[in-house]
C-alpha cells in the first residue's frame, strides 16, 4: 500500500476552473483529466488523504466522482465540502477536520488550511495543507506543504515525492541553523 496527499479537486468546480487558471477548456475536461491523473499513480489497495474541497457543492454528484477513484480516500474536510457528516461518511472512508498521523515514523498534520504551528511541529512534524492553489509561497524553511492539485501536476503526491521534499527543506533549515 502507498500513502498519497492531495487536495483541492474541486470535481464539478467551473468558475474554479477559470479562476485558477486551470488548462482546461470546459469542467467536464478537467472533471476526467483529474479522475485520470489520479488514477494513474493511485491503486485500488492504496490510502489517499485527501485535504478539502473534493467538489464544489455538488453533494448529489460526491459519491459519482468519489467511485470513479482508486483508492481508499480520508476526507479532511474543507470549506467547499458538505457539512453533512452522515452524507460524507457514507462516501467517504473516514472524515475529520483536522488529523495528525504518522507514516513510516513521520508525524504529519493535515488539515485544508495552512498553518504557523502544528503537533509537534518543533519536533520534526510535517503539515501537509491545500486551500491555496498554490498563491501561498512556499517557505523552504518550514516543514509544510501545499499538496493541492494545482501545484502538482492535478494528481496525488506519494509519501515518498514529498519525503524527497522534506528532505530538502531540512538540509536548508539545518544550513541556516
Amino acid at each position: 500500500m502507498t500513502v498519497f496527499f492531495t487536495s483541492d479537486t474541486h470535481f464539478g468546480h467551473d468558475e474554479l476552473r477559470s479562476n485558477c487558471n486551470r488548462p482546461f477548456s470546459n469542467v467536464e475536461e478537467m472533471d476526467r483529466a483529474l479522475v485520470t491523473n489520479w488514477n494513474a499513480v493511485v491503486r485500488h489497495q492504496d490510502l489517499v488523504y485527501h485535504l478539502g474541497d473534493f467538489a464544489y457543492k455538488t453533494s448529489a454528484r460526491l459519491a459519482q466522482y468519489r467511485n470513479q477513484l482508486n483508492g481508499s480516500i480520508c476526507l479532511i474536510r474543507g470549506n467547499h465540502d458538505p457539512k453533512d457528516a452522515a452524507q460524507l461518511n457514507s462516501i467517504f472512508d473516514s472524515v475529520h477536520d483536522l488529523i495528525s498521523i504518522n507514516v513510516q515514523g513521520q508525524d504529519i498534520a493535515l488539515c485544508h488550511y495552512a498553518m504557523m504551528i502544528w503537533e509537534r511541529s518543533q519536533k520534526g512534524a510535517w503539515n501537509l495543507y491545500g486551500h491555496s492553489h498554490g498563491s501561498h509561497p512556499d517557505d523552504p524553511l518550514r516543514l509544510s506543504l501545499d499538496v493541492g492539485v494545482d501545484c502538482h501536476e492535478y494528481r496525488p503526491l506519494s509519501f515518498d515525492e514529498i519525503k524527497q521534499i522534506m528532505e530538502k527543506k531540512q538540509r536548508l533549515i539545518n544550513e541556516s541553523c
